[in-house]
C-alpha cells in the first residue's frame, strides 16, 4: 500500500510539474503586433466595406513586417516597414491620413526605439516628410539627438535624403471634414462656457475623430525588441501641441529586458502617466507579466479620466493589446506566420 501511495504521489507531482511547461509550449510566440488607433469603434456604426478595408490594411501591414522578420532582418527594420504601410494608408491618422490642426495644416509626429541598445529617435510637427517614422529612425541613427521638431526636423529629413512631399500630399477630404466638425463643436463649447460664466479648460468631445495613432512592436530572430509609433496628432490642435507618440517613455518605449510598447489614445494622459515606461518598470521592478502590466497602466489612464490603448510584446514573444475603449484596430502575427486582426472590444 505504501509503495502504491508513493507511486501515486510521484505521478501526480510529475503531472503538476509538467502541466505549466506543456501549457507554455502551446502558447503562441508572437513576433509582431500592431495597432491603428483606439476609440468608440462599434460594429453597428461600421459598414461591411469599411470593416473589410481596415482588416485588409492591418493584414497588409502585418504581412510586410513578417516578411522582414523572416528574412532575418532586425526588429527595427520590421517596425519601420510595418508603420510605413499604415502611414501610406489614408484610413489611419498617420502620414497620408493625418488629421488637420486648427490652422488647417497637417503636423506629424513619430518615434522609434531599439530595445537592445535603448537608442531612440523622434520627430514632431513635421509637415513635408512622407514617412515620419523613417525620419525618426534617421534622427536616431544619423544625429546625436533623440527628438527634432518643426521646420528643423523637416530640414534634417531633407538633408538625410528622405522622401519629401508637398504638404498637400497629406490632405484628405475625410480629415478636412473632421476639422470642420471639430471647429463647430469647439465654437459651441466655447460659447456655452462664456454664457455660463464658468471659464476653464474645454472638454474634448467626439474623441474618435480627434485622436488616432498607428504603431508596431516586434521581436526578431536575434531576440531583440523594437517599437515604433506614428500619428497626425489631434484634430483642431493649436499652438504646436504635441501628444505622447513621439515622447520616449510616454507613447513609445523598448527594452530587451522587459518589452516593446506603442500607445494610442488621449496623449496628455499618457504623458502624465509615462505609460510606456511605466509598463516596462512594472515588469522590471515588480515582476509583472506583460499582460498584467498592460492592464495596470491602462487602468491608471482611465482612473485619471483618459482613454485609449496600447500594444506590448515581451522578450519571450508574449503580447498584450490593452485598451479601455469600445474598440482598437489591432493585429498580430506569430512566429509560424499565423495572422489575426481585430477591431471591436469583443
Amino acid at each position: 500500500m505504501k509503495v502504491r501511495f508513493g507511486y501515486l504521489f510521484f505521478l501526480v507531482s510529475w503531472i503538476l510539474f509538467l502541466t505549466p511547461a506543456m501549457a507554455q509550449e502551446k502558447t503562441p510566440s508572437y513576433v509582431l503586433v500592431i495597432h491603428g488607433g483606439a476609440g468608440t469603434i462599434l460594429k453597428k456604426n461600421m459598414t461591411p466595406e469599411k470593416e473589410a478595408a481596415y482588416k485588409a490594411s492591418l493584414k497588409k501591414a502585418l504581412e510586410t513586417g513578417y516578411r522582414v522578420l523572416q528574412s532575418g532582418a532586425s526588429s527595427l527594420d520590421a517596425v519601420e516597414a510595418t508603420v510605413k504601410v499604415l502611414e501610406d494608408d489614408s484610413l489611419f491618422n498617420a502620414g497620408k491620413g493625418a488629421v488637420f490642426t486648427h490652422d488647417g495644416r497637417n503636423e506629424l509626429d513619430a518615434a522609434i526605439m531599439n530595445g537592445k541598445t535603448k537608442a531612440a529617435g523622434a520627430v514632431a510637427g513635421v509637415t513635408t516628410v512622407r514617412n515620419p517614422i523613417t525620419a525618426a529612425r534617421a534622427v536616431m541613427e544619423k544625429s546625436e539627438h533623440v527628438m527634432l521638431v518643426g521646420p528643423g526636423a523637416d530640414k534634417f529629413a531633407k538633408e538625410a535624403g528622405l522622401v519629401i512631399v508637398d504638404p498637400s500630399y497629406f490632405r484628405t477630404e475625410t480629415r478636412w471634414n473632421d476639422l470642420q466638425r471639430a471647429l463647430k463643436d469647439d465654437s459651441i463649447a466655447a460659447l456655452k462656457t462664456h454664457v455660463s460664466n464658468n471659464p476653464g479648460k474645454l472638454g474634448i468631445k467626439n474623441r474618435d475623430y480627434k485622436f488616432g495613432t498607428v504603431g508596431a512592436v516586434a521581436l526578431d530572430k536575434q531576440g531583440n525588441l523594437a517599437a515604433a509609433t506614428s500619428t497626425g496628432g489631434m484634430t483642431d490642435k493649436k499652438f504646436g501641441r504635441i501628444g505622447d507618440s513621439p515622447i520616449i517613455g510616454a507613447g513609445t518605449y523598448a527594452n530587451n529586458e522587459t518589452a516593446a510598447i506603442s500607445c494610442t489614445g488621449w496623449g496628455e494622459f499618457y504623458i502624465r502617466n509615462v505609460v510606456a515606461y511605466d509598463l516596462s518598470a512594472l515588469m522590471e521592478y515588480k515582476g509583472y507579466t506583460v499582460q498584467q502590466a498592460g492592464k495596470t497602466v491602462i487602468r491608471k489612464v482611465g482612473d485619471m479620466g483618459g482613454d485609449g490603448g496600447l500594444i506590448a510584446l515581451d522578450k519571450k514573444g508574449n503580447m498584450t493589446m490593452s485598451f479601455n475603449t469600445e474598440g482598437m484596430y489591432r493585429g498580430s502575427v506569430t512566429k509560424d506566420g499565423k495572422i489575426e486582426v481585430f477591431i471591436y472590444k469583443d
